[in-house]
């Protein structure tokens, strides 16, 4: 199964954008719920902006810990458009990635606060 595969267990039943625009919440048909910060899907976009051709390509983000979701758009029937509000907009987030990013969310937001240290950065 490739990134834009997803079975019926990972499509999403709902998807919901609070009242603040900072926090998505999406359940799946699994039943799991995951809620994600704008701010860490916006430093985790899959688009080839942020993540490069190749891990080596990947673009450390820094200074978003104000952004907010201002659009959310069905792309087929296999991922959503988020906008941000910083402008950033191409990056298409895929059922398996959402379910991805909200299963190893703890792993990968540690790692992502080490590299901004190492890198003398901030959110």
């Amino acid at each position: 199964m490739n990134d834009q595969q997803a079975s019926a267990a990972n499509v999403p039943t709902q998807i919901r954008l609070d009242q603040s625009k900072e926090l998505l919440t999406v359940s799946f048909g699994s039943g799991d719920v995951f809620e994600y910060s704008a701010e860490y899907l916006r430093v985790f976009s899959p688009s080839a902006e942020v993540q490069g051709h190749s891990e080596a390509e990947r673009k450390l983000q820094w200074g978003k810990s104000g952004v907010i979701i201002t659009n959310v758009s069905p792309v087929g029937n296999y991922a959503i458009r988020i906008e941000f509000s910083d402008g950033h907009n191409t990056g298409f987030y895929s059922w398996v990635y959402l379910e991805k990013l909200g299963r190893e969310h703890d792993a990968l937001w540690a790692g992502y606060l080490d590299e901004l240290a190492q890198a003398g950065k901030s959110r």
